[in-house]
């Protein structure tokens, strides 16, 4: 087990490494940062004297080098825009987007990992069409329009959730069911494809023959087996929730990291843009990693892998 997760340390090392590299190259190129810096009505003499000053006509390896360097220890430059470090203002918007993702990941599984299972044990019946509705509507309708309903009826019509900031956790209420309720569908129906799998296999069919509890069959031996992919698919919705959390935080104002990347691209504040989509990565990263070594402590088949 220890040899299994040092070598997806050393992978996840590998990726950050990689994202950190073309996220570097990718908003070097999107535009000349001194231009940025100086604005789009500054002479050209004072863009190439900020150029020089903040070392940008300098090869891009050289630039990369000092700024990986300084990323390591926390440092991401500084926000011209915020007068602020970076780092502090990541470390301020980190954690509502940390609660958010946490919270919309749990909505997801919580209504998924239920409805896959009662589908599975009622196949083509009643309850397995309506688990399979339920999964449609949330992968056809926009998370964005998702939130706005839920604001018009839950927040602003019955005022039950408030519909803007962090403060509370109420806060976290609807965002959370709008960024969660997009995730479950391909949860759920995975779910279900693994239980209806598992269900159908000998061991379930022996523990069945030798009088074993439903409910101990269903989540001692069957959901744990079928899990084991479920874990992986939750990785990396969760990542996408990280990612993809900019629509969610603009609508109902959490000031998050989702908010402050819309902020940065808007303001073309480099130095932030890039922390943001590096530290958006690296939550990606160790979700996967934890999904990876969890399911090797649920099968051990995998640790030789």
């Amino acid at each position: 087990m220890l040899l299994y997760i040092l070598k997806r340390l050393f992978v996840a090392f590998l990726v950050a490494v990689t994202v950190s590299i073309v996220t570097f190259s990718l908003v070097r190129s999107a535009g000349d940062p001194a231009v940025a810096i100086a604005g789009p009505d500054a002479a050209q003499e004072d863009v190439e004297r900020i150029r020089v000053q903040y070392g940008l006509d300098r090869p891009i390896i050289i630039q990369y080098g000092e700024w990986a360097g300084k990323a390591i220890r926390g440092d991401f430059g500084y926000s011209r825009f915020l007068n602020t470090e970076v780092s502090k203002v990541v470390l301020d918007r980190l954690p509502v987007t940390l609660t958010l993702g946490a919270l919309s990941i749990s909505f997801a599984l919580l209504l998924a990992i239920p409805l896959g299972v009662l589908a599975a044990c009622y196949p083509n019946t009643i309850l397995d069409r309506i688990a399979l509705t339920i999964s449609v509507v949330g992968q056809a309708l926009p998370s964005f329009w998702f939130a706005l309903i839920l604001m018009v009826f839950f927040g602003v019509h019955w005022s039950l959730f408030p519909v803007s900031g962090s403060s509370t956790m109420l806060h976290f209420v609807l965002p959370s069911i709008a960024l969660g309720y997009y995730a479950s569908p391909a949860i759920m129906r995975l779910t279900r494809a693994g239980m209806l799998e598992v269900l159908a296999s000998d061991y379930i069919r022996t523990a069945r023959a030798k009088g074993l509890l439903q409910g101990s069959i269903l989540f001692k031996h069957a959901l744990r087996n079928a899990v084991i992919p479920v874990v992986s698919v939750a990785a990396v919705q969760l990542g996408f929730m990280f990612g993809g959390s900019i629509v969610i935080e603009t609508i109902f104002s959490l000031n998050g990291l989702g908010q402050l990347a819309w902020q940065s691209i808007h303001r073309a504040d480099l130095d932030t843009m890039q922390a943001v989509i590096l530290i958006n990565a690296a939550m990606y990263i160790i979700a996967t990693l934890a999904a990876d070594i969890l399911n090797a402590a649920l099968d051990p088949r995998i640790r030789v892998n």
